[in-house]
């Protein structure tokens, strides 16, 4: 109680509370959650799947995986598919941090599948230093993927210097222009080596790229995935059963979406 006459102090004001960090007068977050940004509402707009899609029995899948990728190969080329030779390439250089990139594919046969690039470019630096590598094919026109892990050996040099005979005269020009990943100092100086490397590829269709080399990951797994428009995903994992070196059996197995 207080004394007589004496008025009670008044109550100390309360500190403001401070503001919220996902309010929309936070100076650090301009818009509020349930605001989407400009590219969150670009993003969220754009549609997959919206076309009919084939149907995929897992239960007729061969015992191997690589008839079923080129039976699927040849089916993304029937559809139109663009570029479906084209795979992403996943390396790991020495540190342990990840690369990416999109190459060709050049072959997929008993020893695995084929990519060839320049053994002094980063990817072939990253390859030498740990010979392990993933691939990815993703054809949207039938909602389908393919990914493949496994170890990489460098084929003999006679062997990717044909591959890359066989293929066009751009090809065996951008393979003698050399210097992949290395810093350019001006345009000028590739448009130089560019054209001198065509006259070259021209002149001598059977010219050597010394550093061109192909590859070839073995494979210790490789999955399948047909995409489904109620997200009811068929996904089929081919994995070793033992080493690859031992060119073990496969092991089917259907994983969840």
């Amino acid at each position: 109680m207080t004394s007589s006459g004496a008025q009670p102090s008044p109550p100390h004001p309360s500190p403001p509370s401070p503001a919220s960090p996902t309010s929309p007068t936070s100076p650090t977050s301009p818009t509020s959650p349930t605001s989407p940004t400009e590219f969150q509402r670009l993003l969220r707009a754009q549609r997959v799947w919206d076309i009919d899609l084939p149907a995929f029995d897992p239960a007729e899948a061969p015992a191997n995986p690589l008839p079923l990728f080129h039976e699927w190969f040849a089916e993304a080329v029937a559809a139109g598919q663009a570029e479906p030779h084209t795979m992403g390439l996943a390396t790991v250089d020495e540190t342990g941090l990840p690369d990416v990139r999109t190459v060709m594919l050049h072959d997929a046969d008993d020893r695995g599948w084929h990519f060839a690039s320049h053994a002094t470019s980063a990817k072939g630096r990253q390859l030498a230093a740990r010979p392990e590598a993933a691939l990815h094919f993703y054809w949207p026109a039938q909602a389908r993927q393919i990914r493949v892990r496994g170890r990489v050996a460098e084929a003999p040099h006679h062997e990717g210097i044909a591959d890359l005979h066989a293929r066009s005269t751009g090809a065996l020009a951008a393979a003698l222009v050399g210097h992949q990943s290395e810093v350019l100092s001006s345009s000028d100086e590739l448009a130089r080596a560019s054209t001198g490397a065509w006259e070259r590829a021209a002149a001598e269709p059977d010219a050597d790229a010394a550093s061109w080399t192909l590859y070839v990951l073995d494979p210790v797994e490789v999955e399948y995935f047909q995409g489904d428009v109620r997200r009811r995903h068929v996904r089929l994992r081919y994995r070793r059963n033992g080493e690859a070196s031992e060119r073990a059996d496969w092991v089917r197995e259907l994983l969840w979406p």
